[in-house]
C-alpha cells in the first residue's frame, strides 16, 4: 500500500451515487408498499451498504483500513429510477472516496438481487463520486506564490566544517515544493547575538519566512528559542503544538524539542529541530497549510 505515514489526519468526507432503474411502475409500488417477496428493499440494502463500506479494504488490496466515523445512505425515487447517495466521514490520513463508491455499488447490487424475482429488467447505472472534501488538495491552491524565505542552520559543528548540513537542505526542499523562493541559506554557530542579528537583518531585507534549524534541544548550547522569543511580536502556539504532536506520533523524544513559531511584524519566524528527520517532519507537519498566515499578514495575492 502507499505510504501515508507522513500525512496528517483531517476531516475527510465523500459522497457517491448509484442509480437503480426498474422496468415497470409496479416494481416501485412494491418497494413503497413493502410487498417485495425478499423483504424491505431499502432497509436490507442499507444494511448491505453499511457492511460494504466496512469491508472495502478487505476486497480492494491497495485500500488502507481506516476508521469509518459516519455512513449515511439515502434514497430518492423519480419515475422508474432510484437514486442512492452514500456519504462517508472520517478523521484520518487518507480519503474515503472508494469506501463511498463501494458502499453505493453494494446498495445497488443488493437492490438488484431483491428485485430481480419481480422485475427482470432492473439495471444499475452511474456509480460515481459526486463530491469529496479534506486533505491538502482542498487547500494547496489558496496560498500566495510570491513568498521568499531565509534558511538558517544553527550549529557549532556544522559552522566549523566538522559535519555536513542535511536538515537545512531538507527544509529548502520542502519550501521549493511549496513554491517558496529561497532568499538565502546560511550556517551560523549557536550564539544568541548572531541568531538575533540574522533575524533582524532578514526581516529588514523583506524575508517572508525566516526558518532556523538547530538549537531547540536542552543542551547548554541550545539557545535558539531564548534568542528568538524576545524578538517576536506574537507567538503562534498552535504551530508549535502541531510540530510536536506530529513528531511525537513518530518518535517518543519529540516532546523534548522546543520549537518556536511567531512573527516579527509581517515576517513568520520558525525555529525547528536540528536533526534531519526532526526538521523534515516539522516541515511536513505544517506545510503548506502554514502559508495561510500570509493571507492574514500580507493579503490574498496569489501571483
Amino acid at each position: 500500500m502507499v505510504d501515508i505515514t507522513q500525512k496528517t489526519s483531517t476531516l475527510r468526507i465523500a459522497t457517491a451515487q448509484a442509480i437503480v432503474k426498474v422496468s415497470k411502475p409496479e416494481t416501485i409500488k412494491a418497494i413503497k408498499n413493502g410487498t417485495v417477496p425478499k423483504g424491505d428493499v431499502f432497509a436490507m440494502s442499507k444494511a448491505a451498504g453499511l457492511l460494504g463500506v466496512k469491508k472495502t479494504p478487505d476486497l480492494l488490496p491497495d485500500c488502507h483500513p481506516l476508521p469509518i466515523e459516519y455512513t449515511g445512505i439515502d434514497y430518492s425515487i423519480e419515475n422508474l429510477e432510484i437514486t442512492i447517495l452514500v456519504t462517508i466521514k472520517t478523521i484520518y490520513k487518507t480519503g474515503v472516496e472508494v469506501e463511498a463508491m463501494h458502499g453505493a455499488s453494494v446498495v445497488a447490487l443488493n437492490m438488484y438481487d431483491m428485485l430481480k424475482p419481480i422485475d427482470k429488467g432492473v439495471e444499475i447505472h452511474h456509480i460515481k463520486l459526486l463530491t469529496k472534501k479534506g486533505g491538502k488538495s482542498d487547500y494547496k491552491d489558496k496560498f500566495r506564490r510570491d513568498l521568499k524565505a531565509a534558511v538558517i542552520v544553527c550549529s557549532d559543528t556544522i559552522s566549523a566544517g566538522k559535519k555536513e548540513d542535511k536538515a537545512g537542505k531538507a527544509i529548502i526542499a520542502k519550501l521549493e515544493s511549496c513554491e517558496v523562493e529561497i532568499q538565502d541559506y546560511i550556517i551560523i554557530p549557536d550564539e544568541v547575538e548572531i541568531i538575533q542579528e540574522k533575524a533582524r537583518t532578514y526581516q529588514q531585507l523583506g524575508a517572508d519566512l525566516i526558518i532556523y534549524t538547530g538549537g531547540t534541544g536542552l543542551s547548554g548550547r541550545d539557545v535558539t528559542p531564548e534568542a528568538l522569543r524576545p524578538l517576536l511580536d506574537r507567538t503562534i502556539p498552535g504551530v508549535e503544538e502541531a510540530i510536536r504532536k506530529y513528531g511525537q506520533d513518530r518518535m517518543p523524544y519529540a516532546m523534548l524539542s522546543r520549537s518556536v513559531a511567531g512573527t516579527i511584524k509581517d515576517t513568520l519566524v520558525l525555529a525547528l529541530p536540528g536533526s534531519t528527520n526532526g526538521a523534515k517532519e516539522s516541515m511536513d507537519a505544517i506545510f503548506p497549510e502554514i502559508l495561510h498566515v500570509f493571507r492574514i499578514l500580507k493579503g490574498a495575492r496569489h501571483d
